[in-house]
């Protein structure tokens, strides 16, 4: 429940996911809260109350994209990351930043959608079942196939079992035939339903797939890029629901035909009128890399156009109306999340208006080698249970003593130190190196138990560690 989600709670579920960085989880628990607070308000009040947008400021690989990752999953929030260098300011050709808002109500309708079909999925599946059961059925006009497989001699068997080979069927009175064949159709249903058949072929009618065409973007007027053009959709529609014959297994018929029941089911117009309001009250959008669109340009050069994205992000974190193919957005309550490293920038280095209107700033810490330690072990994760689980699938038991993750730990902390930080990330290339003979020979070391101790790391990493010219192009 929304209202259980104190700071104090979306702080320990964060503390699952990522080690340390209290500052910047304190700051987006309490973003998250205030919307709660602000949807108790009255409603006239309601609408005066905006949130307070975060800059996080910190080196890459700290825990700030998986941050404002977490916090979107834990309130079922339609969440979008984005670089800001992607976008280019109105008069070049590129993306303009709409589009971010655009890319978010897709992702809202996509998520209400997904919440829609699994409520209705139940009766989906019942209908599927039944549209199978349809095609399985014989014609009055004639009995089943008189074909030799197995599949075949089912039917055959079932028919005969209600209406007597002996017996033409247009002899029996219509109510006894109708009692028999709903019987046999009983007993289809629950052959199809318990997946006794799942292994036969039939013929079914599915939906006409429109051809193959890729999403068209338009560079045009500001507000045109990507307006819904979306080629395979339109044609779907001028088909006209066309149906196509395709043979099946009665599994995958089974999945084909809840899928077009589940549609069917759902209120499209309603999807759309939700996610459009989840998409105002709960949006949350992650700027990254705002660092390399601060400073001030010479009026020349690739980076000419920084400080216009700059100018068109200002109206839509402050509050403006965006149209999409779904309907006009408002982005005046949407959480905005800008981060950058900010190592040769520096957030005053942005225009002042954008300062502004990002009046939360946290800095994040870099990791240190007991920092690493923890985030190998410690989370739900972590990277030494993932490898753990990967390799167990081979029937290979992968085991690290203390002094091995201690050892991982202290040549990340150290490579980070002697060439660029990258945080945590080191740690992946690093567990790389170590695993990769382990990994490549999984089949040979099947049934057995594969201990990495310190001298292990050390024995895997000697080669790189010595030279630090080499360390740099590997690790």
């Amino acid at each position: 429940m929304e209202e259980d989600l104190t700071p104090q709670r979306i702080v320990e579920e964060l503390d699952k996911y990522i080690i340390g960085q209290q500052k910047a989880k304190r700051a987006v628990a309490i973003a998250l809260r205030n919307r709660y607070r602000r949807k108790c308000l009255p409603e006239d009040l309601r609408e005066e109350v905006i949130p307070k947008n975060i800059l996080m400021i910190g080196p890459t690989g700290v825990g700030k994209t998986e941050i404002a990752r977490r916090i979107a999953q834990l309130v079922k929030a339609p969440f979008l990351k984005v670089e800001a260098t992607k976008f280019t300011e109105v008069g070049y050709v590129g993306r303009d930043v709409d589009s971010m808002v655009r890319d978010l109500v897709q992702t809202a309708v996509r998520m209400v959608e997904a919440e829609k079909i699994q409520e209705v999925q139940e009766r989906a599946e019942q209908l599927a079942i039944e549209r199978i059961v349809d095609h399985l059925m014989p014609r009055r006009s004639r009995r089943p196939v008189q074909g030799g497989t197995p599949f075949e001699r089912l039917l055959r068997a079932l028919y005969e079992e209600e209406f007597k080979e002996e017996e033409e069927p247009t002899t029996l009175a219509a109510q006894e035939r109708r009692e028999r064949e709903r019987r046999m159709r009983e007993k289809l249903i629950e052959r199809v339903r318990s997946g006794a058949m799942d292994d036969e072929k039939i013929e079914i009618e599915v939906e006409q797939s429109s051809p193959s065409l890729p999403f068209v973007q338009v560079f045009g007027p500001q507000g045109m890029e990507e307006m819904g053009l979306d080629i395979p959709d339109m044609l779907r529609g001028m088909m006209g629901g066309r149906k196509r014959t395709a043979r099946v297994t009665i599994r995958e018929a089974k999945g084909i035909l809840a899928q077009e029941a589940a549609r069917e089911l759902i209120d499209r117009e309603q999807v759309i009128r939700e996610a459009i309001q989840r998409t105002e009250e709960s949006g949350i959008i992650f700027i990254d890399e705002l660092d390399k669109i601060a400073g001030r340009e010479q009026g020349f050069g690739p980076d000419v156009s920084r400080e216009g994205v700059q100018r068109d992000l200002l109206p839509i974190i402050e509050g403006s109306t965006v149209m999409t193919k779904f309907g006009a957005v408002r982005t005046n309550h949407i959480l905005f999340i800008a981060a950058g490293a900010f190592h040769v920038s520096k957030p005053s280095d942005l225009i002042p208006e954008l300062q502004g209107r990002l009046p939360i700033r946290v800095e994040l810490d870099s990791l240190t080698e007991q920092d690493f330690v923890r985030i190998l072990t410690e989370p739900q994760n972590a990277l030494v249970k993932q490898y753990r689980a990967l390799l167990s699938t081979e029937g290979v038991q992968l085991e690290f003593t203390e002094d091995a993750v201690r050892e991982i730990a202290a040549v990340a902390a150290q490579v980070n130190t002697t060439s660029e930080n990258i945080g945590a990330r080191r740690l992946h290339t690093i567990m790389e190196r170590v695993l990769e003979d382990i990994s490549f020979r999984a089949s040979e070391f099947a049934g057995q138990t594969v201990t990495i101790t310190a001298e292990y790391v050390r024995e895997r990493l000697a080669d790189v560690l010595r030279s630090e010219d080499l360390s740099r192009y590997i690790l």
